[in-house]
C-alpha cells in the first residue's frame, strides 16, 4: 500500500518506522490495548486471532510479507479487537500513528488504497461468516489447505507443499472447529490420498480433488 508515495512522505516513513525483528510465539499485539501505530510486515508469518471465552483461538487471518496489521483499529480510534502472535520469525516495520495518519490525509491515493483494504477486509469477514454457517467443517479444512497452498506453497514434481508449519490446534482455529476435528480428517485425507505429512509439513497431492471437495471449482 506504500507504494507509489511521495518522496517526501517516503522519507516521513522511513525517518519514523523502527524495524524489529521478532521469533516466533512473540505477541505483537494484545487484544483490548490502545494502538500506538501500525504494523507492516517485512518478512515472516503473523496469525490474527480472537480468543473465546472457552480459552480457543479463532484464526481471523494469516498476514505475510507487505501485509499491514493494526491500522483498522486506529483509524477508528478504538482499541485492538483482536490480537497478533509471529507464528514464522518475522521482521516487522512499527509506523508511529502520527506519521501514518499525516501520509494517509495527505496523499489521496493512499488513502483510496487503504480504504479499499478495509472494504475488502470486510467482505472476506462476511464470507467467512456465511461459510462457517453453510459448510462442512470437511468442506472449510479443504479449502484452508488450497487457501494456505495458494499463499505458502511450493510446487513439487506432481505435489504442492505447504511451507509453513501451524500446529493442528492453529489450523483448527483458522477452520474453527475442535482440534480433534482436524486430525481425524486430515487422516481421512491422507488416507484418500489427498494430501501427505513431510514432518510437520502438509504436502497437497491431489488439488482439484480438494477443490471438489470444498465446493469449490478445481483450476
Amino acid at each position: 500500500m506504500l507504494s507509489d508515495l511521495s518522496e517526501t512522505h517516503i522519507c516521513t516513513i522511513s525517518t519514523n518506522k523502527n524495524l524489529i525483528s521478532h521469533r516466533k510465539g512473540q505477541i505483537l499485539y494484545y487484544e483490548g490495548t490502545k494502538p500506538l501505530g501500525i504494523f507492516c510486515i517485512n518478512s515472516g508469518v503473523v496469525k490474527v486471532y480472537k480468543t473465546a471465552s472457552n480459552g480457543k483461538d479463532q484464526i481471523i487471518h494469516l498476514a505475510k510479507s507487505g501485509d499491514f496489521l493494526g491500522y483498522s483499529a486506529l483509524l477508528g480510534e478504538e482499541n485492538y479487537t483482536n490480537s497478533a502472535m509471529i507464528v514464522e520469525d518475522a521482521k516487522i516495520c512499527f509506523i508511529p500513528r502520527e506519521a501514518f495518519l499525516n501520509t494517509l490525509f495527505s496523499n489521496t491515493p493512499f488513502f483510496k488504497r487503504v480504504t479499499k483494504q478495509l472494504s475488502h477486509e470486510l467482505n472476506v469477514m462476511e464470507e467467512k461468516l456465511t461459510d462457517a454457517t453453510q459448510k462442512s467443517i470437511r468442506e472449510r479444512l479443504a479449502y484452508t489447505l488450497l487457501f494456505l497452498a495458494s499463499s505458502y506453497g511450493v510446487e513439487g514434481d506432481d505435489a504442492q507443499k505447504i511451507d509453513l508449519v501451524l500446529s493442528r490446534e492453529e489450523i483448527a482455529g483458522i477452520v474453527g472447529t475442535a482440534t480433534e476435528s482436524v486430525i481425524r480428517l486430515l487422516s481421512e485425507f491422507k488416507k484418500d490420498d489427498l494430501i501427505e505429512f513431510e514432518g510437520k509439513k502438509i504436502i497437497i497431492k491431489d488439488k482439484r480433488a480438494l477443490a471438489r471437495l470444498s465446493d469449490f471449482y478445481a483450476s
